[in-house]
């Protein structure tokens, strides 16, 4: 292994370790982090690699730091203000406003080829998924078909979902002290499998809109793929883009 490997992988372990004391509150919002120095000395690696270890944390909105103040453990921004900064897209969720997430099965899988091909992730690997219907509160039939494909190492988030009704992934950020710093979207053409006619009440080959979204980490970890199918009469993809001047 290389030694740019090696220093990688050291910055984003210490970034793991000291995330999950912010979030189980050893360093509470408010109070500072140990110096530099004191962690060089905690987890036996160079200032290098304490700095970008600390990078990462700014990156995900746990802490600032200031010369001559430290590092500063601060309040996490809400989910909803920072999706709508991020994506610029106002619609990409509010699918999901006033909706419910009717779940039908929550499960460790294991990728085999086919899964691979629909969701980009590797064969082999195991992911937790859930599969259900989104509806809308007061109206039938459902809205679209859902399947999420979360991290195993976020998994145990499937704890929280019997009781949650919105996107997934604010919860994800929630319980690991991390951002999701980009999601990535394909629209598709499909046409409805027979397997999922009943479910949207929609005759077999009913033409579809399939909306596959990749999150990902500021650690360039996916932790979730999420696959939607609405019946083409249910959705409406709305973008607004603007000259850049210059």
């Amino acid at each position: 292994m290389s030694e740019a490997k090696v220093v990688d992988h050291r910055y984003l372990q210490v970034a793991r370790t000291l995330r999950k004391e912010i979030v189980d509150g050893v360093y509470p919002v408010g109070s500072q982090l140990p110096t530099e120095h004191a962690l060089c000395e905690r987890f036996a690696v160079s200032r290098y690699t304490i700095r970008e270890a600390l990078r990462r944390l700014r990156e995900d909105n746990l802490v600032s730091s200031r010369p001559r103040t430290g590092t500063l453990v601060v309040p996490r921004p809400s989910s909803d203000s920072y999706v709508q900064h991020v994506m610029s897209i106002n619609d990409l969720l509010t699918f999901a406003t006033g909706t419910r997430l009717a779940i039908e099965s929550i499960a460790m899988v294991t990728i085999d080829d086919e899964l691979a091909v629909r969701t980009g992730l590797t064969t082999g690997e195991q992911w937790l998924t859930v599969r259900g219907f989104r509806q809308a509160e007061s109206s039938e039939p459902a809205l679209c078909r859902t399947e999420y494909y979360i991290n195993r190492a976020f998994a145990a988030v499937g704890r929280l979902l019997q009781r949650h009704e919105g996107p997934i992934f604010p919860l994800i950020e929630d319980l690991f002290g991390l951002s999701i710093v980009e999601v990535h979207q394909e629209i598709a053409a499909v046409l409805i499998a027979p397997g999922l006619a009943g479910g949207l009440d929609v005759e077999p080959g009913t033409p579809a809109l399939q909306v596959q979204r990749t999150y990902t980490t500021s650690d360039r970890q996916v932790a979730q793929v999420t696959i939607n199918t609405h019946p083409a009469s249910r959705f409406r993809h709305s973008m607004t883009m603007r000259r850049m001047k210059g």
